[in-house]
């Protein structure tokens, strides 16, 4: 069917669009509260199908590459907004504003219900009335706690009170032991809130912090001087000195954006009883519009606010300060409003403190950009895009490899590289334990079940992969049939007499690519070329990572090989039987016929009577 008569189908519901070019690659996925009135707006009918002329440049690019089209119904239009964001983030469409998933940020929060409460870290929200939190942080929280426990005797852990009986932190004093009653409530409840000044002022903890320090030090306990030394640090880069107060106790969420042609920035900040408490940044790829085209504030705003509120947030805000006059804020408001029962304005201020910080937040933005652009390291993105015809410049990377030896401890690794980090993200780091007894089947188990997460951790803008075209082919097979627009290389050694030459200083690399045309090239390049050895660094990391799992796990199986290897039956046999019944359960449970498929007779009957009688 083609696109004019798939135009004719649209219905009068609420739903998600999704536009396709002619190689079926995802150009950009919109939501509409009438399907039909949305998305027929991109078009003119006379004298043929074309984009409409009112469209801006950009949109008018996109709809010239428009060849199909396909929809979703969902019933409302708020659903519709949801599962819009939830497409944007899993298949990367080419002309959507594409923002990393937005984390959620750590709280402080004290539970009043409790006698003798204490100051804890969640992500989440808890249930009871008389619950107090603080933040959300971007950096620090746990430094800023560990450091209030550090100086303030609260109780430090959450057994401590229904042991009844005081413990080794009473004796070093810091806790005054309010199990054995050696505390009253009330004296208690002042303690806390000493300890809530260190959470108001930072300034008041990093310099109790280092009077500690100097203590510690001149009393030669050196270790401990330089943990509250790192700690310090820690804490001076979140505190953000603006020299803005409100002047009174309200919550307000603040949300910035600025871009160049080639990339933007997000600044979020958060006010909480006024007062700026923490702040943080993402980078938005715009790699995919000319400079001629403007970049689409009204989307990055609404995407920016969409992926933030999505999460569990302890803490909401009043209102939302913007650094644009945003054309329709109801759509968001009712998001908010449906997802937290609560009314959150979202406001652009035109004077005041408040257009003060958010101009603060602007100017934060600006920085961001000017940092970035002076760094030498951004062109290497540039120089991979062109070299080896990637979609988008790749900054966030995901490398892959897997490891085994005779089918034992078979085990992939999955790296991460963030361009906003320079960096390993190695939090995002992930181990598999795999199934699989040959290579192309470990990678596609391995490379299935990354894209099966996709929902939860979006897909990255590469994927490298340690092999050759055989399982780059494998690659975007895989990611294809689930519409992603992934770009994908792989790394290979050269091979000499058919097998890999790992010389040391000799070894060359051959980089797989797919071409403009869609067809599988390679690239073999000098040793010297710092984009080979940028790719070079994934792969090696990657290995080393799979490798470190790889001997933790065959470790594990050695012990379990041990005590498998009495007589007549020694490691080698028993490797024999792991290649073939894949696991030591298996082998447990074989029957002596199975077992006869491997082992002689003889070697057999000894395995299975083995299993079978007592062991001392």
């Amino acid at each position: 069917m083609n696109l004019q008569d798939k135009l004719k189908q649209l219905p009068n519901d609420a739903g998600v669009y999704q536009y396709f070019d002619k190689d079926g690659h995802l150009l950009y996925v919109g939501k509409a509260k009438v399907l039909k009135n949305r998305v027929k707006s991109y078009f003119k009918f006379t004298p043929k199908l074309l984009p409409a002329d009112k469209l801006g440049p950009r949109i008018y690019k996109m709809i010239s590459e428009v060849v199909s089209l396909e929809w979703i119904v969902v019933p409302n239009e708020h659903d519709a907004l949801i599962l819009e964001n939830s497409l944007i983030k899993q298949l990367k469409p080419k002309y959507n504003i594409l923002l990393r998933d937005d984390k959620t940020y750590p709280y402080i929060f004290i539970d009043y219900n409790e006698d003798f409460p204490r100051l804890e870290i969640t992500r989440k929200i808890h249930k009871g009335k008389n619950i107090k939190y603080f933040g959300p942080y971007s950096t620090g929280a746990k430094d800023m706690l560990d450091s209030i426990y550090e100086i303030v005797p609260l109780v430090q852990k959450k057994s401590c009170v229904k042991g009844k009986t005081a413990c080794l932190f009473h004796q070093i004093q810091k806790c005054l032991a309010p199990c054995e009653n050696k505390i009253s409530k009330e004296e208690y409840a002042k303690i806390v809130e000493n300890a809530l000044e260190y959470i108001y002022n930072k300034t008041k903890l990093l310099s109790k912090l280092n009077e500690k320090m100097i203590q510690y030090s001149n009393d030669f306990r050196f270790e401990e001087a330089m943990t509250l030394r790192d700690r310090i640090k820690t804490i001076e880069k979140s505190q953000i000195k603006s020299g803005i107060d409100l002047a009174t106790n309200e919550d307000i969420d603040i949300f910035a954006i600025t871009s160049t042609n080639k990339k933007a920035v997000v600044v979020r900040m958060f006010l909480r009883d006024g007062k700026l408490t923490s702040s943080s940044h993402d980078f938005l790829k715009v790699d995919n519009f000319d400079e001629e085209f403007e970049f689409d504030y009204e989307e990055a705003y609404k995407r920016a606010i969409i992926n933030y509120y999505d999460n569990e947030i302890p803490l909401l805000p009043k209102e939302i300060l913007v650094g644009i006059e945003l054309n329709d804020t109801s759509e968001l408001e009712e998001f908010l409003q449906i997802r937290f029962n609560k009314k959150i304005k979202i406001i652009n201020p035109k004077k005041d403190k408040k257009k003060d910080i958010v101009q603060i937040a602007l100017s934060n933005c600006h920085e961001l950009l000017r940092i970035d652009s002076s760094k030498n390291e951004t062109n290497i993105y540039e120089e991979l895009k062109e070299l080896f015809n990637l979609q988008t410049l790749p900054f966030r990377i995901e490398s892959f490899d897997n490891s085994h030896m005779m089918g034992q401890a078979t085990v992939g690794a999955m790296i991460v590289w963030d361009e906003n980090l320079n960096s390993f993200d190695k939090k995002a780091f992930r181990h598999y334990n795999l199934e699989s007894k040959d290579e192309y089947s470990q990678m596609r188990e391995m490379l299935i079940r990354r894209v099966e997460s996709f929902e939860k951790n979006p897909a990255p803008d590469l994927w490298i992969i340690d092999g050759g075209e055989t399982l780059l082919k494998l690659a975007y097979d895989i990611v294809l049939s689930v519409g992603v627009n992934l770009d994908i290389i792989a790394i290979a050694k050269e091979k000499v007499d058919a097998k890999a030459h790992r010389a040391k200083g000799a070894a060359k690399d051959i980089i797989h690519y797919k071409n403009k045309n869609n067809e599988f090239k390679n690239f073999k390049l000098s040793t010297s070329d710092r984009r080979l050895q940028f790719v070079q660094r994934q792969r090696d990391e990657a290995h080393r990572f799979v490798i470190n799992f790889h001997k933790k796990q065959k470790r594990a199986e050695d012990k379990q090989i041990s005590l498998l290897q009495i007589k007549g039956i020694g490691e080698a046999k028993i490797k024999k039987l792991l290649l073939y019944f894949g696991e030591f359960e298996k082998i447990k449970n074989a029957s002596l016929e199975e077992l006869k498929n491997v082992l002689n007779e003889k070697d057999a009957n000894l395995l299975k009577n083995y299993f079978i009688i007592p062991k001392d």
